[in-house]
């Protein structure tokens, strides 16, 4: 959300920022309702001071038996009263109205973001790890023969229709084993707290870090209102919700394994085939609040701690800065993280890495006391420490071998009783 402070002392500078991110003009209407609404509220306050003068001179009035002077007194009290209640009516809406606009505009892109309107403006920062050389042509991940037995489609399509999947045997350990090594790097060498969080949420979680009201129908939302979640992001960003707190609390940084659920509303025809793209998905999150001076110092360590999940399993990936035509509603810069599929010859995006400014602590009322007393809004981030089920594709796919089977990193070992490979046959050995 934004500061409305700020767009009345530099609406030129507001609208320069926003037509980066498309949007031409916004603050004209913006600034004509605020102007509005802070006018009828001095109209408020000045009727007020009127009723309160004249609700004194009518007891002044009555002892001094003037009826027609006490008469006219008590009926202006009562018009200004209703005028009054009119006016701070009329206010409410006007700030109701002002309220709907800011929390529909996207957040402001940060100076060094490349211009820019998809992912093929998106500018590569690096890149880590050469793709291996096959000496046979390699299959997407459910093509592989040995991953074929625990990746089923079909039931999942029984059970619950398109873009879900049932995993079992040496897939679903595998899948299991790569949250764990997440977790367990992220709390224990990255200092994360790991954190259990509902996948049910309420609006005002959903509205605080953008996804409401703009995005709803990229969420699912249950019959009782409540939304499922489309990653922790929502919930661990939230903790701080509605909270002051002090300066030395911060930064805070949280870690957190949960399903996630989305609609895929705007995906139609993409990535149908596999599991790359699916309604209910599993996801190792990070979550970082912290001090406005440290964010920037926080999006280059996020971004490092995902970068090095995919180097401890011999991944390789790239690195990009998204274009402001490629980067989320809720973003000041993004950094996307995208690990190399040998079955699409391709990089696909892993990770995000988001610094969002106070844009959702605005939303959220999130905020912290410096050393002098004075409270400001806090900076969030938010990035995948990764998504487990692209990471569980990439494995496949670079770990496969010429007779179907897999095999697979061996800093997963701990994680998988000592196991390294996936047989043609689907058994984990």
């Amino acid at each position: 959300m934004h500061d409305i402070r700020a767009i009345r002392e530099n609406p030129e500078a507001f609208d320069a920022m926003m037509a980066r991110r498309g949007i031409s003009g916004a603050s004209s209407e913006i600034l004509a309702i605020d102007t509005a609404r802070r006018a009828k509220i001095t109209e408020a306050e000045a009727a007020l001071a009127e009723r309160n003068a004249a609700s004194k001179e009518v007891g002044a009035a009555k002892a001094r038996g003037d009826e027609g002077e006490f008469e006219r007194l008590r009926a202006l009290v009562a018009s200004k009263k209703d005028e009054i209640a009119r006016l701070e009516d009329e206010a409410k809406a006007e700030d109701a109205r002002l309220r709907d606009i800011l929390l529909g505009l996207p957040n402001l892109p940060y100076d060094d973001v490349p211009e820019g309107e998809d992912e093929d403006d998106n500018v590569e920062v690096r890149r880590w790890g050469d793709p291996r050389v096959f000496d046979f042509t390699p299959k997407e991940h459910f093509e592989i023969e040995g991953v074929k037995p625990g990746m089923d489609f079909e039931t999942a399509a029984k059970l619950s229709g398109s873009r879900f999947v049932l995993m079992s045997g040496a897939v679903a350990r595998l899948h299991r084993a790569l949250a764990q090594f997440m977790l367990d790097v992220h709390t224990t060498e990255n200092g994360l707290t790991e954190t259990i969080t509902p996948v049910l949420v309420r609006d005002d979680a959903m509205l605080g870090t953008g996804q409401l009201p703009k995005f709803a129908e990229d969420s699912y939302r249950t019959e009782e209102g409540m939304w499922l979640i489309p990653t922790s992001e929502v919930t661990l960003t939230n903790i701080v919700a509605g909270h002051i707190v002090d300066a030395d609390y911060l930064p805070r940084r949280y870690t957190s394994h949960t399903q996630c659920f989305r609609s895929e509303a705007g995906s139609a025809g993409r990535d149908t085939a596999g599991m790359l793209r699916q309604h209910q998905f599993e996801k190792v999150e990070m979550v970082s609040v912290t001090h406005p001076d440290q964010s920037e110092d926080e999006q280059q360590r996020m971004t490092r701690c995902a970068e090095d999940i995919l180097e401890r399993l011999g991944l390789p990936y790239r690195t990009v800065v998204l274009c402001v035509g490629d980067m989320g509603f809720g973003a000041r810069r993004t950094y996307d993280i995208e690990v190399w599929l040998p079955g699409q010859n391709t990089y696909r995006e892993i990770s995000s890495v988001s610094t969002c400014g106070d844009f959702q602590a605005r939303r959220m009322n999130a905020r912290y006391r410096d050393a002098d007393g004075k409270v400001h809004f806090l900076h969030t981030l938010n990035g995948s420490g990764l998504a487990v089920g692209r990471t569980l594709i990439a494995v496949l796919e670079n770990g496969q071998t010429e007779d179907g089977g897999v095999q697979l990193p061996q800093v997963l070992g701990p994680w998988l009783g000592g196991k390294t490979r996936i047989t043609p046959e689907g058994d984990l050995v």
